[in-house]
């Protein structure tokens, strides 16, 4: 065994753990969460890798992988396990061939902050393509849905007009860039004055609108509609009433992308708000309305990182990510999502 360690690893290392303790049923909290330190046995059996965490990510889906009612998954996040989750990890030791002390990798390996695994559920990262922390953004998950929810679903033509809710989010922020380059007009939605300013001075959106400043849903439409008309694709992160916002202004054969509805997920996915009824606008323009997942397009990961991949190297496409020091932060981080207190991707720094 090619052990890649230069030096003895000790029998067993401290593996502190995020466990999943009771599923919630409103804002997500450390108090549905329990800390654990287990010991982990260092010795690795062919194609096994120890790695140590540096950066874990937080996301959306897993508030809706804590539902007891029927969603993309068969069964909830079970309670008791470590909660999942992509991470970037420093290689402490290999018995793979290809893997070496050092190396960075990125895999689904929880909230912990060690983990020992096969090498086939990493992926090896190149550093001098752009930072490590860029397999859980724009070069990771978050950007394979922006990718190819915008082009395979979306599918803009130049002069078309796109309108993102979530807009100064992970997959927000990089879908109104994508369909900048796709020569769209772009109008991106957004909560707070910063956020909106950010979207047109630093992403070069033609249009941003905070929907924090309308009273309701017919006041964001108005706005909408002063600055754009009709709107051809529509890349949904948010539901709820910026939704019911935006549909009645579709165009003809316009698409609706559904990515998230992130403002249901709060107490609202088991028993989702009531809103406008809209299917008469979707009769009437000859609309589609698809849901995405990312998981539909791992398996071409590699096209998505051959095109936005020079991009990011370049400078051509802005990432922001926003990173919470401390591992013990994890629990009180992932209700952030749901807050708004952050910018594009948010990860947690071990």
């Amino acid at each position: 065994m090619n052990i890649s360690a230069s030096s003895p690893l000790p029998q067993s290392i401290d593996n502190r753990q995020w466990l999943l303790e009771r599923y919630p049923e409103g804002v997500v909290g450390p108090e549905h969460y329990r800390d654990r330190i287990e010991s982990l046995h260092t010795e690795l059996a062919s194609g096994e890798v120890l790695v140590r965490a540096h950066y874990i990510s937080v996301d959306p889906y897993m508030r809706i992988n804590h539902s007891l009612k029927p969603t993309y998954n068969e069964m909830p996040h079970p309670l008791g396990t470590v909660q999942a989750a992509g991470v970037v990890a420093e290689v402490l030791a290999s018995s793979a061939a290809h893997l070496q002390k050092g190396d960075w990798v990125e895999g689904m390996l929880g909230w912990q902050t060690h983990a020992r695994v096969h090498h086939s559920v990493l992926r090896k990262l190149n550093p001098d393509l752009a930072p490590v922390s860029t397999a859980l953004g724009v070069l990771g998950m978050p950007g394979r849905t922006a990718w190819f929810g915008l082009t395979e679903s979306g599918r803009p033509h130049a002069g078309e007009v796109v309108v993102v809710s979530g807009a100064a989010g992970a997959v927000g922020s990089l879908v109104a860039q994508f369909a900048k380059r796709h020569g769209c007009t772009v109008l991106g939605i957004a909560g707070g004055a910063a956020k909106c300013a950010w979207l047109k001075e630093t992403l070069g959106l033609d249009h941003a609108i905070d929907y924090k400043a309308h009273t309701d849903a017919q006041a964001l439409s108005d706005a909408i509609k002063s600055l754009v008309g009709g709107v051809d694709v529509y890349f949904d992160n948010v539901g709820g009433s910026v939704t019911d916002a935006v549909i009645p202004l579709i165009n003809r054969r316009a698409r609706i992308v559904i990515c998230g509805t992130i403002s249901q997920y709060s107490g609202g996915l088991d028993q989702p708000e009531l809103g406008p009824r809209f299917l008469h606008h979707m009769l009437y323009q000859r609309a589609t309305i698809q849901g995405m997942l990312a998981r539909d397009y791992a398996h071409r990961m590699d096209e998505m990182l051959r095109t936005v991949g020079p991009w990011v190297k370049s400078g051509e496409i802005v990432f922001e990510e926003t990173v919470v020091e401390g591992f013990e932060k994890l629990p009180a981080t992932l209700n952030h999502l749901f807050t708004g207190d952050h910018r594009g991707k948010l990860l947690v720094k071990v």
